[in-house]
Parts: C-alpha cells; sequence; structure tokens
C-alpha cells in the first residue's frame, strides 16, 4: 500500500479493525441511483469497473483507491474491491473499506479466463468494482511483455483507467508523464487523472489545464500532502489490518478528503465504459460439494496471508474451513482434517508462537496422525525447528522440517515462480507443474535434497525449493488455488481421508 504523500512503498482475510458503519448524511446526490438489485445494466456483461493504477510504486494508488472504495461504500454503493497482483497486505485495507473480502486478479498467476471467471463471480453483485492496480501501469512479470501488468489486466477486463500521478515536485512537467502513458500503448483506455501531492489551489492550477489541453484526458481530482493519510511500514511494507494498527480515524479522514476532492459522479460515469468479455473457464464446481473434510486454516496476526479465492474454492470443493490461532489456541480445531498455515509475519511473534507449546504439540501430533500439513513462507518458517529473531535469539518452533529460519536476511527475495512437485503429495501430482510467488527476508540454515525437497524452481534452473515428506508439505511458494483447478478438489480429497484409513507419517526428513 502506498501513503497518500507518494513517498512509501508496499505492498488478509480477517480485519481486526471493525468495518465502518454507512456515512450518507450530508453527501453530494449521486445521479446513479440504486435500483432494486443494483444498476440496470443495458448489456449482460456491463458490470460498472475503475482500475486505478499508478505511474509508479509510492504514488499514492493504494491510499486514493482505497479512499475511493471507502467513500464510494459511504454513499451507499455496493463495492468490489479487488487488487491486481499477487499482494496480500493492501487487500486487508480494501475489505474495511468495502466490508466484502478483496480478491486478487493476477494475469501471470492465472489464465486470462480463470481471471474473468473470478472477477464476474465477485463482481456480478456489486454495483461497482474498483481495481487496484500493482506497481507501475506497465510494470509485470518482466521487461519485455505487458504480461503480469495493471495494464494488461484493464484490457483484459474491458475497464477504464484512473491514473494516479505524483505532482508533489513538478507542476507542468505532469503533463508531459500523462502524454508519455497515454501514447505508449493506446489500446489502455487512460480515462481520467488523479494528482497526489498537490500543495494548494495556486499548484492545481499549474498542474490541471495542462494535463487536460495536452492529453484530452480529465483530471478528476487531486489529493494533498497529508501525514495523517500515511500508514507505518516496515520490513515488507504495510502493516496488515489484522494487527489492529489501523484506526477508524484514518478511513474517515480518508473518505473526507476524497469527498471533498474527488469527483466520485464522474468517476461513476467512467466507471459504465466497462464491457467485460465472455470467458469459458470454470474453476468453481457448478454446485457447493457436500461437505467431506474440516480444514484448520490459521488466521492471526502472525498468519494472515490468504487469497480469499482460494478459501472459497476450498469450500467449494467440500471443506469446511476453520480458522484457528496458532499464537492463542492450545490446540488444533476438533476434528481437522487437514492443517493449512499460510504466511504472515512470525518473526513479529516469534516468543508467543514458541510459548505456545500446546498448539506445537497438537500441530505434530496431527502431522505424526497422517494428517495434511501444508505451509507456505511464514507457515515453512513456524514448521522448520526455530526461528531467529531480530536480536539474533533463537527460539524453537513446530520442528516439522529439517532447517531453522532467521530474520533478517541480506536481501529481500521475491518474484513470481514457476515450480514442478517432485513427488504426490497433498497439492499436486509428481511432475505437475503450477505457477507461485515468493516475498521474503528470511533464510534457512539448510537446503532441502532431491529425495525431500517439494519443488523443483523451472525459472530458475530447476533450484530445489521447499520439503515434502508423505503427509506435510511447506514452502516459500504462495500458490493460488485457482491457478490449477485441481489443486483445490486435491486437498480436500487428502483432507477428507478418514482417520482409521490413514497411516503413519513417513517422515524421512534428515538434518543436514
Amino acid at each position: 500500500m502506498e501513503s497518500c504523500s507518494a513517498h512509501n512503498r508496499g505492498s488478509s482475510w480477517v480485519a481486526a479493525v471493525p468495518l465502518l458503519p454507512p456515512v450518507t448524511q450530508g453527501r453530494k446526490s449521486n445521479p446513479w441511483q440504486r435500483r432494486a438489485g443494483g444498476f440496470s445494466l443495458s448489456a449482460k456483461n456491463s458490470i460498472p469497473t475503475l482500475v486505478v493504477a499508478g505511474v509508479r510504486s509510492g504514488v499514492g494508488k493504494t491510499t486514493i483507491a482505497t479512499g475511493l472504495m471507502a467513500a464510494l461504500t459511504a454513499r451507499g454503493y455496493r463495492v468490489g474491491p479487488f487488487k491486481a497482483g499477487p499482494d496480500y497486505i493492501d487487500p486487508s485495507y480494501h475489505r474495511i473499506a468495502c466490508r466484502v473480502p478483496c480478491r486478487n486478479l493476477d494475469t501471470w498467476l492465472l489464465s486470462p479466463d480463470m481471471v474473468i471467471e473470478l472477477f464476474r463471480r465477485a463482481a456480478s453483485p456489486r454495483d461497482v468494482a474498483v481495481v487496484e492496480g500493482v506497481m507501475g501501469l506497465y510494470d509485470g512479470h518482466s521487461g519485455l511483455d505487458e504480461k503480469g501488468s495493471t495494464a494488461e489486466l484493464a484490457k483484459l477486463l474491458g475497464a477504464p483507467v484512473v491514473l494516479v500521478a505524483d505532482a508533489s515536485k513538478v507542476a507542468r512537467s505532469v503533463a508531459a508523464e500523462v502524454l508519455g502513458y497515454q501514447r505508449f500503448d493506446p489500446g489502455v483506455d487512460i480515462a481520467g487523472v488523479v494528482l497526489n501531492g498537490i500543495a494548494g489551489p495556486g499548484h492545481l492550477e499549474f498542474c490541471k489545464p495542462q494535463v487536460e489541453e495536452t492529453t484530452g484526458i480529465p483530471v478528476l481530482g487531486y489529493m494533498p500532502h497529508r501525514q495523517d493519510l500515511s500508514q507505518p511500514e516496515r520490513h515488507l511494507g504495510l502493516i496488515p489490518t489484522v494487527e489492529g494498527t489501523v484506526v477508524r480515524d484514518w478511513y474517515r479522514r480518508l473518505t473526507s478528503q476524497v469527498e471533498e476532492t474527488i469527483d466520485l459522479d464522474r468517476l461513476m460515469t467512467l466507471a459504465s465504459r466497462a464491457r467485460l468479455p465472455g470467458s469459458s473457464s470454470q474453476v468453481f464446481p457448478e454446485e457447493p460439494q457436500g461437505p467431506k473434510a474440516r480444514i484448520a486454516v490459521a488466521m492471526d496476526r502472525a498468519f494472515s496471508f490468504y487469497y480469499q479465492d482460494s478459501l472459497d474454492l476450498l469450500e467449494a470443493w467440500g471443506a469446511e474451513v476453520v480458522p484457528f490461532s496458532p499464537l492463542e489456541d492450545p490446540e488444533l480445531p476438533e476434528g481437522a482434517g487437514g492443517v493449512y498455515i499460510g504466511g504472515g509475519f512470525p518473526e513479529m511473534y516469534v516468543e508467543e508462537l514458541s510459548r505456545n507449546t500446546g498448539m506445537i504439540a497438537s500441530i505434530r501430533d496431527a502431522a505424526a496422525r497422517g494428517i495434511p500439513v501444508y505451509g507456505e513462507c511464514g507457515g515453512l518458517m513456524y514448521l522448520g525447528e526455530g526461528l531467529t529473531d531480530f536480536q539474533g535469539a533463537l527460539h524453537p518452533m513446530v520442528g516439522l522440517l529439517p532447517v531453522s529460519s532467521s530474520m533478517p536476511g541480506s536481501r529481500l527475495v521475491l518474484g513470481y515462480r514457476e515450480v514442478e512437485a517432485l513427488a504426490d503429495g497433498p497439492l499436486l501430482r509428481r511432475g505437475q507443474r503450477v505457477r507461485g510467488h515468493e516475498f521474503h527476508w528470511s533464510v534457512q540454515d539448510g537446503a532441502p535434497s532431491r529425495g525431500d525437497a517439494a519443488y523443483s524452481v523451472i525459472d530458475q534452473d530447476g533450484r530445489l525449493e521447499g520439503f515434502h515428506s508423505g503427509n506435510v508439505l511447506a514452502s516459500y511458494v504462495h500458490l493460488h488455488m485457482a491457478s490449477d483447478p485441481s489443486l483445490a478438489p486435491r486437498f480436500v480429497d487428502a483432507c477428507s481421508v478418514k482417520e482409521k484409513g490413514r497411516g503413519p507419517v513417513s517422515s524421512t526428513f534428515t538434518r543436514r
């Protein structure tokens, strides 16, 4: 998430902040009157949509996108929030603004048809969809093409783009920048501009007319310098809202500012230009499957990195998703047939995690009884032997994996990955390939061998990644369950085996 002051960088399923009540008194009247069931759409694929993109990271697009979501929600619109790319943290802010979960749309992780299916499924019941972009408008998987970029996503959704430009240290020059973005790819519908970092009315008059006269693109509003709209950050960017650092007053200040300086009525008119194409994919079953398994999913301040569509897919294929807290609960939920520990910030709560010996014993016992245990990134760190904190102290962890992790590493590891499973497991078949991503500072004191590695990383010369033995699977790579239609049903099936039919874990991990 990026600060309104345009200088912060950054990238959950539950939010610690209470959802905001509607605020409609004193708002401007809106020509888009709500009808029963939402807008009366002229075409089946007409879902009012806006893509909020930045000229680069750090220009304030996350604050502005969140503000637009909150302001439209306060007016009474049912807003569907979306985030381009694989980020987990920004969606936690969007969820509070809109009072519904935010969905990730990633054109590198997912096929075009899959993106459209997930978008339509979540956006159809809403009055308007607001999609926050990732990095700069044209940045994606590589510098050679548009794959994974906000531009590609906007074209795929047939949606207009609202471009956020940083005017904090320029005046007329901002028009040249917007013109360059407009001409770089005429296929992208840049329908409006929001100027961030405006110092006052005089500064706005130096910028707005030049942008509009040079490009023909309307300036829909601006955001001033306001330090009270910034959010605290740490080593992976913003702090997830699940940790309780975001307060209601921040959303109220942001909503009020957006109402005052951005033309929401005009934005809604532009949103009606969107035309979503059809798609042929179907990752969700036609009818939700009957209950098959209880899957315990770690959800607390330490672990909150999950894609909402992944959780929905597990439920659609017959899982009962049961949240639990490795920080506070004494043991796994009763009757859990599988354990899913996603990413997050275990390094910030390492002492509490280590002290909860009851939960550690419960997870060890589940693994010993053959229950599938799956960890991603922070989950991998927790399932290892130990975790060294920022002060150099080593804390015992679950001990299912033959490695320990430490903070911080010498560099940030991030990027998309294509991996191949090296053995049959609870998620993948041997030889099956799937796309994911990494994002971490931590390092490990050991490496997997060919015999116990989870994956071979195809786009990194076959580097061995993660650990897999029997029913235990853990890796730094985050997976989206929609990236392959077989992932969710396979995991649910693995977790649904009756306990009497389970064998003991074939734990062949050896310490190197």
